[in-house]
């Protein structure tokens, strides 16, 4: 079939993206990408279900996205993703379709490195990737945005498909979470930084603060009456100050930054607390969680 030419649509947050391309060009690592953008994202969803799929979001509020990835496991033609894509765009829904590709010499050496097989049956990986090749030629005619991976890592192509679909108003700071605990109760699993403050003088052996946490404002000046907790507080805050920026430009879009002391109920709390207050002065998006405050 004669390709044509390309459909002009906004393809800046677009309210449908259809995933596509050939197989080893960064499907998967595009599909997070648009999950961190706030898309809904359906991976190996049949092609015919795409207009159906969509009927059952709600579009209005212009706030829902809806990302399919489809490709030869599915079974995909040129003339039904015409199809479907006509019919999202006649009830109003901006859609772009996305074709990833690679030369065969890349694909090769990526299934090479995984050692998983090829979608496309065929007697040797470069028979599949050529018979893929030759399916996907109409569709790769009627993309809007043509990728060639070749010669990207997972950083560089996170890095063009958000220059492609990232909202100009759209707010990518990390969102940061000061997360207290104590280390008698295990060291948490799901942090990126873990920092110790024992070192400190505990206030469980000042029978006043012993009942409080280092959320009540005695322990909290108690703690911070040490010169080495307002040292401690100056380095760690430079530290963020000067790791943030550098995760943000990765990618990365939590971080969860762990304070622990024996128990999690006084020196730790109170530095999460010094944190979420610094972040807060600083135009920081952070939340606060006391793991161990009440045990």
């Amino acid at each position: 079939m004669a390709a044509r030419s390309r459909r002009k649509v906004d393809v800046r947050q677009p309210n449908v993206v259809v995933v596509t391309g050939m197989s080893g060009a960064g499907k998967s690592t595009v599909a997070r990408v648009l999950e961190d953008l706030g898309y809904s994202v359906i991976d190996n969803l049949p092609l015919g279900l795409i207009s159906e799929v969509a009927k059952y979001r709600d579009f209005s509020d212009g706030n829902e996205r809806l990302a399919v990835v489809v490709d030869v496991r599915g079974g995909i033609r040129e003339l039904d993703l015409r199809d479907q894509v006509g019919r999202l765009e006649r009830v109003g829904l901006d859609t772009a379709v996305l074709f990833l590709d690679a030369t065969d010499e890349a694909l090769v050496r990526r299934f090479g490195e995984v050692r998983r097989p090829h979608p496309v049956p065929g007697g040797d990986l470069e028979t599949s990737i050529a018979q893929e090749r030759e399916t996907l030629t109409d569709i790769r005619a009627m993309a809007d945005i043509v990728i060639d991976t070749t010669d990207y890592n997972v950083h560089d192509l996170r890095g063009r498909v958000m220059k492609e679909f990232e909202s100009e108003d759209l707010d990518r700071r990390m969102r940061v979470s000061f997360l207290s605990f104590g280390f008698k109760h295990g060291a948490p699993r799901d942090a990126d930084l873990v920092f110790d403050v024992r070192f400190l003088p505990n206030p469980h052996w000042v029978p006043e603060l012993r009942p409080l946490t280092g959320e009540d404002q005695a322990v909290f000046d108690y703690v911070f009456a040490q010169p080495d907790a307002k040292a401690f507080l100056d380095r760690l805050t430079g530290l963020l100050e000067f790791l943030m920026p550098r995760m943000e430009k990765e990618g990365k879009s939590y971080l969860t930054v762990a304070i622990g002391c024996t128990g999690g109920h006084h020196r730790s709390v109170a530095f999460a607390r010094a944190l979420a207050e610094w972040a807060d002065q600083h135009n920081v998006e952070a939340s606060i969680r006391h793991r161990d405050r009440l045990k």
